[in-house]
């Protein structure tokens, strides 16, 4: 298992604070979610036609990788239908260029499950999507997140475009929090598609979930590692630590510090 944390966390930091940081606590990778001010990674300085080119030797020379490129693209919405399928072409041409596996695509906007979702609209979507990175060595992975955190419909998403090109995206947080599955039951669903994991915890203060640092809330984020480990999961474990949403929360360095040193002590 390797583990990454996502730029989400550190939205004011510069991408070489970013990989230098990740070098110095001995991660694998940084998961691209916005860079300083931009949000959309295509038009990242880093990744422009005058810079994309160091930026993978930079990488290289840091035994560093992007493991996941994690758009924003909306595949449920018909309002701006035509800016999100494209917002998900140009993330996939750009994982294609740094040669990135994966690119992030949801099926709902927030974790919390949200309303008038039409499933078999957001489908024909992934499907655009899927055909499209084929023959590129990208794979769209889908996030359990919002209505997709429902582990029967998220699996039946996938089966249901059925190419080499899909996969899942095991944010193990939603499912646990948002429709009180068992670990172990949204694991034994999902083991064959699940591509990516993200890592969070957090509690329930009046009603409300507050995110917490990784052991300090009450997901089974354990009990999720030891199935991974014993079905021998190679992938990425990310932490994504939602500081660019949520500026209260603890800072990066001792966050991304304490992620590393709790998650090595259990892989």
């Amino acid at each position: 298992m390797k583990i990454s944390f996502s730029t989400l966390g550190c939205p004011e930091w510069s991408w070489d604070e970013m990989v230098s940081t990740a070098k110095d606590l001995g991660f694998d990778g940084v998961e691209v979610r916005g860079i300083e001010n931009e949000l959309y990674a295509p038009k990242a300085k880093i990744f422009s036609e005058a810079n994309i080119e160091a930026t993978k030797v930079r990488l290289k020379s840091l035994n560093l990788e992007i493991p996941c490129l994690t758009s924003s693209c909306y595949l449920f919405d018909k309002n701006d239908n035509g800016f999100y399928v494209k917002e998900g072409k140009d993330y996939i041409d750009l994982a294609a260029q740094l040669g990135v596996r994966y690119v992030r695509v949801l099926g709902d906007k927030d974790p919390k499950p949200g309303s008038d979702i039409d499933f078999d609209f957001t489908i024909e979507n992934l499907k655009k999507l899927v055909e499209y990175a084929e023959g590129k060595g990208v794979t769209v992975i889908l996030e359990t997140n919002g209505i997709f955190a429902d582990s029967s419909l998220v699996q039946k998403a996938v089966e249901m475009v059925a190419s080499n090109n899909v996969g899942i995206l095991w944010d193990i947080h939603h499912p646990f929090r948002y429709m009180n599955e068992p670990v172990d039951v949204t694991y034994e669903k999902l083991k064959k598609y699940i591509m990516f994991v993200h890592l969070k915890d957090s509690v329930i203060i009046s009603g409300e979930t507050k995110y917490k640092m990784m052991g300090h809330g009450d997901i089974p984020v354990n009990k999720a590692l030891m199935l991974l480990k014993e079905n021998n999961y190679d992938g990425f474990v990310s932490l994504e630590w939602v500081k660019r949403w949520c500026p209260d929360l603890e800072e990066p360095g001792i966050v991304f510090s304490h992620f590393a040193n709790y998650i090595k002590g259990l892989i």
